[in-house]
């Protein structure tokens, strides 16, 4: 058991060395002088040495008094750190989701607030991440595009990414027919290199020799499609919104697979967690994809 002095005539101390008067820790302490005195004479007494050199116009520490301020500042911050730590700590479940910034910037963050409105006790934290990229330790889940091929872990499939061309009104008024964008700047993702000559080859036309502008994100493709920089292979996911406010177009309505979609990508492991329950719950029916219970089970190789 502690043997401690009283915490108030600690804290009254502290205070007054800090301030280097009686009269600052009064005012932080919201007591009066007199108070702050009296407390600094108790923990004197009770030590059974003096703390302060009182002077007409200044109060000094002593040799003693500067050898226990610091320790006793450094513990009343921790103990303030602690408090304020614990008080910000919510009391329903968190769900990290890692995800891709595009997926996150075009479909997911616009529909979060009604997720939140339904589930107000769920903090969702937003971790991105590259599409395809592995599951971090620290993610509850992630929203991945890639073929659905993620050994150990459960996959839901929940977009397929069907592309179609797209691009800037003006833009789309000299496009009259497929075999005029051989002629056009084609922009592309990088990772995604096959995605034009894939869409040249349904189309049954040979992909044009001359390469276009390619992008590290669907993001900036679309962003330079949409200021009449070229045209762009869009997931019907990512163009809905642009489409619907005219800020791009499709010039020929051909859109095709590419053996690729989105998935939810979850450890079994995080099943338990309350918050995943509700999120895939509301993820499905946001999507209106299958039932949430029809899913390709997890393969044995164990997730790193």
């Amino acid at each position: 058991m502690r043997r401690l002095p009283s915490l108030n005539a600690l804290r009254a101390f502290e205070a007054a060395a800090r301030h280097g008067s009686f009269t600052g820790a009064a005012g932080e302490l919201n007591v009066s002088q007199a108070a702050v005195s009296r407390m600094v004479r108790l923990l004197e007494e009770r030590m059974g040495f003096p703390l302060f050199e009182r002077r007409a116009n200044a109060l000094e520490l002593t040799d003693r008094g500067r050898a226990l301020q610091p320790g006793l500042t450094g513990a009343f911050d921790a103990i303030a750190e602690s408090v304020e730590r614990v008080a910000a700590m919510r009391d329903g479940p968190v769900l990290t989701l890692g995800v891709g910034a595009t997926f996150a910037v075009r479909w997911l963050i616009p529909r979060l607030s009604a997720f939140h409105e339904s589930h107000p006790d769920v903090e969702v934290r937003i971790a991105t991440g590259g599409a395809g990229a592995p599951i971090r330790e620290d993610w509850t889940c992630a929203l991945l595009l890639g073929d659905g091929h993620w050994p150990g872990y459960e996959v839901e499939e929940l977009f397929t990414a069907d592309m179609l061309p797209v691009c800037a009104p003006a833009l789309a008024r000299t496009l009259r027919r497929p075999e005029d964008l051989l002629s056009a700047t084609l922009l592309s993702v990088s990772h995604w290199a096959d995605d034009w000559p894939h869409w040249f080859a349904s189309a049954g036309l040979a992909p044009p020799a001359v390469k276009g502008l390619s992008f590290s994100s669907y993001a900036m493709t679309l962003q330079a499609a949409a200021d009449g920089v070229g045209v762009a292979l869009g997931a019907r996911l990512y163009i809905a919104d642009d489409l619907a406010a005219g800020r791009l177009v499709t010039p020929f309505a051909l859109a095709v697979p590419m053996g690729r979609a989105w998935y939810l990508v979850s450890r079994p492991a995080r099943h338990r967690e309350p918050g995943f329950t509700v999120f895939r719950d509301w993820l499905h029916a946001a999507v209106g994809s299958p039932d949430p219970g029809k899913k390709r089970p997890p393969e044995n190789t164990p997730a790193v």
